[in-house]
C-alpha cells in the first residue's frame, strides 16, 4: 500500500502541490519523495512508501537505465510479474514488481501492458520521449486513484481525492474531482505547453472477462465442464491459487478475521500455505468485537482450529463513536453500510499498526458480491436477476466494500489485500451456470461452503455459519452497534433538522437522523463535495429503507435488543 499523487500543466508553486501531496502521507509511511521531472517544469510526481518488496531500490518515481524516458509512479502489486519477466527474457534492473509496466509499455503498449497484469494497481507513467502520460486501475478498482482534469489541460492525480481538493480552490473553474474507472486507462498528450489533453479512455478488461494472463498463471489448466465435483475442485485450486500468489512479501503477513465463512477460508487458507512456503513468522490474525460478540467467539473458535497467533481487539460502542470522525475523514463518505462497516475494521487496523509487526493484511472483501453473500439474495425473484445483480455489486466494489477496506487499513499504514478479487477465480465463479450460485436450501453462498466441506480447513459450523453483517458480528449479544448508534444520533440530531434536510444537503438529503450525522461530518471536511457518491448502497428486491441486514424481515437476529 503506498499513495501516489501527480500533476501535469499546473501553474501553482510547488509548495502548494508538496502541501496537498502530503495529505495522504498515511498511506506511506516509510518515506517521502516529491520531484519535479527534468524538463518538463510542470510535470511533478509525489510518492509515499510503504517498503513490502526491494527495500533499497524500491522508491518512486521509478526508473531505469534501460528506459530513462519513462517516469512510473505506482500503488499495488502485480504478482505475474516473475512469469512475464521469464516469458518475454526482460532484463530486470530492480526486484520491484512494478518494473515489469516499464518492460511491457516499451514493448506491447499501454493497452496489452495493462492486460497483461495480474494483480492490483493504480498507475501514472510518464512517457518524456512521446509527450504522453498515462493513467491505469486494476479491474475492481482494489487500488485507489482520483482524477482532476480541466478544461484548460490540467491534470492531476492522487491515490485519495483529499490530496485535491486544496488544489481546486486555486482555480478560476474548479474541475469535478473523480474516482478513475476500475479497468480502464487513459491516454493523455503532453503539449509544448506542458498543458495536457485527454486522447483514449479505454476498457482493458471486465469483471466478467477471461483475463488474458491466464497463460501465464500458476493454475496452468482447469478440468472442463460443469459437474458439481469438478466445479468444486476448480474453485478450492482456483481460490488456494488466488492466495498463494499473494503471499509476495518482505515484511510480516496477518489476517483479519471475523469469524465469518469468507475471512475464515482466506485465513485457513494462508496459514496452510505460509507453512508449506516455510514463512519466516507465524500467520496472525485479528478479530474486534465486545467481550460477548458473536464475531469474537467464532474467531477464536477457528484461529484454535487452524493454529494462528491470534489477536482479540476489544471495544466499547463509545470508543466506536469517538473514531467516528476519523473514520469518515479517511472514507470520504457519507454512505451509511459503509461508514457503520469501517469502525470496526479502522480500530482493529490502528491496533495491528501500533501492537504488532504485521504489515501486509489479508481480508475477504469481495465475496458476498462474487458469491451472492448478502441476505436479499434470498429474495432474488431468478436465479438470472441474482446473478445480473452479482455483477452489478462487483462493478460497484470501488465505492462500497473495496473502498472501505483500502482506507482503513490504509489509514495506519498497512497493506490490504484480497484473494476473493483474484482476476482468474472471479472470472470462473462468474462463468458458471446462474442456478450454481444463488443460495440454496435457506443457504447463502452455499456452492462456497460446498466446495470445501469435508476437508476439515475450517469447523463445519463455522463453514455453514449464516450470513452475518460485520458492523453486528462485532456487536454485544445483549445490544447491537446498530442500536447503540441509533440511540447517539437520536441525541446528535433533532427533528427540525432532519425536516429541513433537504436545503441544508440537496444532493441525496439524508432520510434518516443516522444519515443526518454522517452528512454533517462528511461536510465538515469535504463541504460541497456529495456529488462523490452516486447513490447509498441498499439491499434490493425488498422493501429496505436501511442497508443494514438486521432491518430486513429476512433476517432473524440472535441477539437481544
Amino acid at each position: 500500500m503506498c499513495g501516489i499523487w501527480a500533476s501535469f500543466g499546473s501553474d501553482d508553486c510547488l509548495s502548494i502541490q508538496c502541501t496537498s501531496a502530503m495529505k495522504i502521507a498515511h498511506r506511506g509511511p516509510d518515506a517521502f519523495c516529491f520531484v519535479n521531472v527534468n524538463g518538463f517544469t510542470n510535470c511533478c510526481f509525489g510518492f509515499h512508501r510503504l517498503a513490502i518488496v526491494d527495500q533499497l531500490y524500491g522508491m518512486q518515481p521509478l526508473r531505469i537505465k534501460k528506459f530513462p524516458f519513462l517516469w512510473l509512479c505506482y500503488n499495488g502489486e502485480i504478482y505475474n510479474h516473475l512469469r512475464l519477466k521469464e516469458q518475454f527474457e526482460f532484463d530486470f534492473q530492480t526486484k520491484v514488481d512494478g518494473e515489469i509496466l516499464l518492460h511491457l509499455y516499451e514493448h506491447f503498449g499501454i493497452k496489452k501492458m495493462a492486460s497483461l497484469l495480474d494483480g492490483v494497481f493504480a498507475f501514472v507513467l510518464l512517457d518524456t520521449a512521446n509527450r504522453k502520460v498515462f493513467l491505469g486501475r486494476d479491474t475492481f478498482g482494489v487500488r485507489p486513484m482520483f482524477r482532476l482534469l480541466t478544461d484548460d489541460g490540467f491534470l492531476a492525480v492522487c491515490s485519495e481525492a483529499k490530496g485535491l481538493t486544496e488544489i481546486t480552490h486555486s482555480m478560476a473553474s474548479p474541475a469535478e474531482i473523480t474516482p478513475f474507472p476500475p479497468g480502464h486507462f487513459e491516454a493523455f498528450d503532453l503539449k509544448a505547453s506542458g498543458k495536457v489533453e485527454s486522447t483514449q479512455l479505454d476498457c482493458f478488461h471486465s469483471c466478467t472477462d477471461k483475463p488474458q494472463h491466464a497463460a501465464y498463471d500458476s493454475v496452468r489448466s482447469l478440468p472442463s465442464g460443469f459437474e458439481l465435483d469438478t466445479v468444486r475442485s476448480n474453485i478450492r485450486t482456483l481460490f488456494e491459487s488466488a492466495v498463494r500468489k499473494r503471499l509476495m512479501a518482505h515484511r510480516r503477513i496477518g489476517c483479519l478475521l471475523s469469524g465469518g465463512l469468507d475471512s475464515s477460508l482466506v485465513a485457513a487458507t494462508l496459514v496452510k500455505l505460509a507453512k508449506e512456503e516455510e514463512l519466516k513468522y507465524p500467520v496472525q490474525t485479528f478479530t474486534i468485537g465486545t467481550v460477548d460478540s458473536p464475531d469474537i467467539q467464532a474467531a477464536r473458535k477457528v484461529a484454535a482450529h487452524i493454529g494462528s497467533e491470534h489477536h482479540e481487539v476489544i471495544f466499547t460502542p463509545e470508543e466506536g463513536i469517538r473514531a467516528m470522525q476519523e473514520v469518515i475523514f479517511h472514507l470520504e463518505t457519507y454512505d451509511i453500510s459503509n461508514i457503520r462497516a469501517s469502525v470496526g475494521m479502522y480500530l482493529v487496523s490502528k491496533y495491528i499498526r501500533e501492537k504488532t509487526d504485521s504489515v501486509v493484511i489479508f481480508s475477504g472483501e469481495g465475496s458476498d458480491e462474487l458469491t451472492q453473500g448478502y441476505l436479499y439474495f434470498h429474495k432474488a425473484p431468478s436465479p438470472k436477476a441474482a446473478a445480473e445483480d452479482s455483477v452489478r455489486l462487483m462493478k460497484e466494489l470501488y465505492l462500497f466494500d473495496v473502498l472501505r477496506a483500502d482506507r482503513t487499513t490504509a489509514a495506519h499504514g498497512l497493506e490490504l489485500r484480497v484473494p476473493f478479487l483474484d482476476h482468474r477465480f472471479c472470472a470462473y465463479y462468474l462463468s458458471l451456470p446462474e442456478e450454481m450460485r444463488v443460495p440454496k436450501d435457506g443457504v447463502e453462498k452455499h456452492l462456497l461452503r460446498d466446495s470445501f466441506k469435508g476437508l476439515n480447513l475450517i469447523p463445519d459450523d463455522i463453514l455453514w455459519r449464516r450470513k452475518e453483517a460485520f458492523s453486528d458480528g462485532m456487536s454485544s449479544i445483549k445490544r447491537s452497534w446498530y442500536s447503540c448508534l441509533q440511540d447517539h444520533v437520536e441525541s446528535e440530531v433533532n427533528d427540525s433538522q432532519l425536516e429541513t434536510a433537504a436545503k441544508a444537503f440537496p444532493h441525496f438529503p439524508p432520510k434518516t437522523k443516522e444519515g443526518y450525522f454522517y452528512r454533517q461530518i462528511f461536510e465538515k471536511y469535504y463541504p460541497g463535495r456529495g456529488a462523490w457518491l452516486p447513490h447509498y448502497w441498499i439491499p434490493r428486491w425488498i422493501k429496505a429503507t436501511d442497508p443494514s441486514a438486521r432491518t430486513l424481515s429476512i433476517y432473524k437476529p440472535d441477539k437481544d435488543e
